[in-house]
């Protein structure tokens, strides 16, 4: 429906009967429509009803009406209240709110309502402005209704008495037109204009009066606008007839002109008003009065009736009203009364503070946001004109973000930086706006800008590297330790799962499982320490962003050894049915080395610490076995009635907490035939015991000075060389025997090559002191051991000792292991 029909069609419901000359003033206005620029103006009746469409503002933009909600369009005003609105599904922008134009705009000749309609997305604003058209709404009205003049009854005839004109708020032909007096035979009823050209009615006398006659007269005046249909408002005029009041009040001009600076002191004077009457007495005393004083005006200016100063009598505002323009009486005592003109400018003064409001605020703003990215629309307008009217907008230069006005009175505030949740999560951007007025007047507002998280941060664990120790042997389930990752993002984001890395070239990912979200890690098998005394996992953390961010640490767990291994007997060799049998000479003195006892622990440290004891003889003081060596020596020289065998058992036991121990048999032969050894013996000396003790001492002592240099190059080494597992004795020197004697899952370190399982040796050399230990030990009749005794003799077997012994030795290992060639 296009304007001029919208118009037409409320004419129609407020009043059939407009004229044609209505409708062809109507028309013109509307023929003012324009478009250009970016602005639209429409012209528009005051009084249409709520929901009255003014135009469709799609259609007269050239838009599509779906661009309208997309691009989220509104119509804000500037400063003025909301009168009307868009229909964003039809693109009509319609009446919201009673449009008066006599209370929007006064007097004025034109009433210009400027509205913005506003594109947010992106920034884009188009000028409305509605042109208030004034309708015939009100009729005149007389100030008072009631008119009294006292005439003298020797007025001569032809005697002029202004009348105070009737008020109409309306304009144009809507006002006051003209005046009709009631008959009567003495007075007649004519209209004069003032210098501003506004018109009045005179009462003038056509007849001459006679108090005697008639000393009242009582009157009826129209004031008539000139609208369709007509208003009109009536008056009473009462006339007394007096005796000789000849001369009327005269000002000393007609129009009086005053200015008063806005938000001036209630008191301070704006003009006086002069008029003389040379009549005496009564007739000559002059009161003044405003005649038509709306009740607004009348709150913020008033008059002295007897000295005619025109005063401040409230708050005096420049954007109220700019002008004031008011009627005077001055009155005598005989009732005759004369009028002028006062016209007072209000002189606009910097009272007002910028206003700022918020149009469109995004109180959240992602921390990835680019540059550019508009956060809230500002408009910043002053209710103030002139350089006091000029607003300029500013924020804090510490924050990253900054304003852009591309439309006059609105600004972007825009993202001018990057922007860190986890540095900063909230801004209050405090906005200034000041004015250029002297002394300048300023307003700030706060706005709150919340920083959206967005996943930029990837767990953290508190250590880049766990140690764990977990004893062997526990059950599948056990708790070893917790992981702990944490993340500086928010929300979902900060949402840690935990998981093993699962690397296909190592089997130890599956060793362990984890709780995915407390990050606690459980065995999932059983561990062996004499199998693995240490492994390594990769556990990830993962948090619960879109995508992901993950980050990985190590897990080195150790397994702490238990006392699960009982000691093993490798020499002498316990076969079922078969027991080897030590040859020890007749001629034997107390101390003599019988044989020696060799056992080794799979398990460490303290759980591999052997003793040795005799819990069972033949003769129980014959022979004494060494505490930690197994040498059994004899404690006496031999008597004729010792028996020619004897059965020693040996109980070999570990130092574990729960003791572990093994029993060995030894079978010695008693042999007068063999010669005595020096180097298998050695004599009760107790001075030698004691340098012996001493000795013992200052290597103790040594041993105690470099153990925390040693201990900590051991594990160091211990990571550089897991490739497997050897038979550890209780002293460093023990040596290592044939792998028959040994389990089959103990690994030869020695590295040469040569040792076979089915391989036997004739000789073996003990741990103890240099002179080397050697016995045989073979299964051979006494005739080749007797052989073998004579072979010894005669030089032609090959002494071994410790020091001329070819040894292979594991380096670092608590226990060390020797092969004899």
């Amino acid at each position: 429906m296009s304007t001029v029909h919208l118009f037409m069609k409320a004419y129609l419901i407020m009043d059939q009967r407009i004229s044609l000359k209505w409708w062809l003033h109507i028309l013109l206005f509307n023929l003012l429509f324009v478009f250009s620029l970016g602005e639209v103006r429409y012209v528009l009746p005051e009084e249409m009803q709520r929901g009255s469409v003014i135009g469709n503002v799609a259609r007269d933009l050239g838009l599509q009406v779906a661009v309208l909600e997309a691009r989220r369009s509104r119509v804000v005003a500037e400063g003025t209240s909301q009168l009307c609105e868009l229909d964003t599904a039809s693109g009509n922008l319609l009446i919201s709110q009673r449009i008066d134009r006599e209370e929007l705009c006064a007097q004025a000749s034109v009433c210009i309502l400027q509205y913005q309609l506003l594109f947010e997305d992106p920034l884009q604003a188009y000028s409305l402005v509605l042109d208030i058209a004034d309708i015939n709404d009100n009729s005149p009205v007389f100030a008072a209704g009631e008119i009294k003049l006292d005439l003298v009854e020797s007025t001569v005839l032809g005697r002029r008495f202004p009348l105070e004109s009737a008020h109409d708020p309306d304009l144009g032909t809507n006002s006051v037109r003209e005046y009709k007096l009631s008959p009567n035979d003495h007075f007649a009823l004519e209209m004069s204009t003032q210098i501003n050209g506004n018109a009045y009615p005179e009462l003038v006398l056509k007849k001459a009066l006679d108090r005697e006659a008639q000393a009242e007269h009582v009157l009826k005046i129209n004031g008539i606008d000139g609208g369709s249909p007509v208003r009109s408002g009536t008056a009473s005029i009462h006339i007394r007839v007096l005796d000789a009041n000849d001369n009327v009040p005269v000002f000393s001009q007609r129009v009086y002109k005053a200015s008063v600076p806005e938000n001036s002191a209630i008191g301070t004077v704006i003009a006086r008003l002069n008029a003389t009457d040379p009549d005496e007495g009564v007739y000559g005393e002059i009161t003044y009065a405003f005649s038509h004083l709306s009740e607004k005006t009348g709150r913020v200016i008033e008059i002295n009736p007897l000295s005619g100063e025109v005063r401040v009598a409230g708050l005096i505002d420049y954007e109220d009203d700019i002008t004031h323009e008011l009627d005077v009486q001055a009155k005598d005592g005989g009732g005759q009364a004369s009028h002028c003109k006062l016209i007072i400018d209000v002189i606009d003064v910097n009272d007002n503070k910028p206003m700022i409001e918020i149009k469109s605020a995004s109180a959240n703003v992602a921390e990835d946001s680019k540059p550019g990215t508009m956060v809230a629309l500002i408009n910043v307008y002053d209710l103030d004109t002139g350089s006091s009217g000029r607003v300029t907008c500013t924020i804090p230069d510490n924050v990253p973000f900054k304003v852009v006005s591309e439309v006059k009175n609105y600004y972007m505030l825009v993202t001018d930086g990057i922007l860190d949740r986890e540095l900063q999560p909230e801004y209050k951007i405090t906005v200034t706006a000041t004015d250029a007025g002297s002394p300048s007047l300023s307003n700030v507002n706060v706005i709150t800008i919340l920083v959206n998280d967005i996943n930029d941060n990837p767990p953290t664990f508190t250590q880049s590297e766990y140690n764990a120790n977990i004893l062997e042997n526990q059950p599948a389930g056990t708790f070893v330790m917790k992981v702990k990752a944490e993340d500086t993002d928010e929300g979902s984001h900060a949402k840690i799962l935990y998981q093993i890395s699962r690397d296909t070239h190592s089997e130890a990912s599956s060793f362990l499982t984890i709780h995915s979200e407390t990050g606690e890690l459980f065995t999932s098998r059983l561990f062996d320490y004499e199998q693995s005394v240490h492994f390594q996992i990769k556990v990830t953390a993962r948090d619960g962003g879109d995508p992901p961010l993950s980050t990985t640490c190590t897990v080195n767990v150790f397994i702490k050894d238990q006392n699960d291994n009982a000691p093993v007997v490798l020499y002498p060799a316990q076969t079922s049915g078969l027991i080897t049998e030590d040859m020890v000479p007749a001629e034997a003195p107390r101390g003599y080395l019988v044989t020696k006892v060799v056992a080794v622990d799979a398990d460490s440290g303290h759980n591999a610490w052997l003793s040795y004891r005799i819990i069972t003889a033949t003769r129980p003081n014959l022979f004494i076995v060494g505490l930690h060596t197994g040498e059994i020596r004899t404690v006496r020289a031999f008597m004729e009635d010792d028996e020619p065998k004897h059965t020693v058992v040996v109980l070999v036991t570990d130092n574990g907490p729960e003791t572990l121990s093994a029993t060995v048999t030894v079978s010695i032969a008693i042999d007068d035939g063999l010669p005595v050894l020096n180097e298998l013996f050695e004599l009760a000396d107790e001075s030698q015991d004691s340098d012996n003790l001493t000795l013992y001492l200052i290597i103790a002592l040594a041993a105690v000075s470099s153990l925390f240099i040693l201990l900590i190059s051991g594990v160091f080494y211990f990571k550089l060389c897991r490739r497997g597992y050897v038979y550890r004795s209780p002293t460093a020197n023990l040596p290592v025997f044939p792998t028959a004697y040994c389990p089959p899952h103990f690994t030869d370190l020695s590295r040469c090559g040569t040792l076979l399982k089915d391989e036997r040796y004739d000789s073996f050399l003990t741990t103890g002191s240099w002179r080397g230990d050697f016995r045989f030990g073979s299964n051979t009749d006494t005739d080749t051991l007797k052989q073998r005794s004579a072979a010894y003799q005669k030089n032609t077997l090959r002494r071994v000792s410790t020091d001329r012994a070819s040894l292979k030795v594991r380096a670092g290992a608590p226990h060390t292991c020797y092969v004899f060639k």
